[in-house]
């Protein structure tokens, strides 16, 4: 069984303010430490873009050049997202048992230890309506707890589910730590500030 922190791909058409990858969109962009550096920019693109509204004016006057003006609400907004989640999957068979649904943020992943140490349920958005349930000793997963019988189940233990998401926020503290690299290379007037805001749309600390 795999735990993916994966990243929602939307078009990208016509985007020229630092290198991305190709990708299709309404897919998805697994997050961790061996991305490609054209990757990690797709990946900054996909969450400067989650964030990429007029904040309020207590937020510092809107820049007028392009990469501030794309940049600024992501380098300003105290609440950001990161459309996506945490998907897992059986590599033997290539089951989905959770796969982010609409409106499900990789901002939210603490959501897991909810599960494991909380309330003891977690919803990860919808179409699909995936979500883990904690019976006991151990985690049950469903793809989609709203679709027709035959949505992919499957119960784990509880031991194997906490050490899934801790190697899933592994990946993502190593995915900040290219983008920190990346950053640097790429955006080095803006380096520590999106190092930052990258670091609060996931819900990791600094940069170890």
């Amino acid at each position: 069984m795999v735990m993916q922190p994966v990243l929602e791909i939307v078009a990208a058409d016509d985007f020229a303010l630092w290198p991305v990858g190709e990708h299709e969109p309404y897919g998805y962009l697994v997050l961790d430490g061996a991305l490609t550096p054209a990757d990690v920019g797709t990946a900054v693109m996909l969450i400067a873009e989650c964030n990429d509204f007029e904040p309020e004016e207590e937020h510092g006057p809107y820049p007028t050049d392009p990469l501030g003006t794309f940049l600024h609400g992501l380098l300003t907004m105290p609440d950001l997202l990161a459309a996506g989640g945490f998907r897992v999957t059986d590599n033997a068979t290539d089951t989905v048992f959770v796969e982010p649904g609409c409106c499900n943020g990789l901002e939210t992943w603490r959501d897991w230890l909810e599960v494991l140490d909380g309330t003891g349920c977690a919803y990860f958005g919808h179409n699909p309506s995936s979500a883990a349930e904690r019976v006991g000793d151990t985690v049950r997963l469903t793809l989609d707890v709203y679709g027709e019988d035959g949505s992919p189940v499957v119960e784990l233990p509880v031991d194997q589910v906490r050490t899934l998401v801790t190697g899933a926020q592994q990946d993502l503290q190593n995915f900040l730590g290219l983008a920190g690299t990346w950053a640097e290379q790429h955006l080095p007037a803006h380096a520590p500030a999106v190092t930052a805001a990258l670091a609060r749309a996931l819900d990791l600390g600094p940069v170890r």
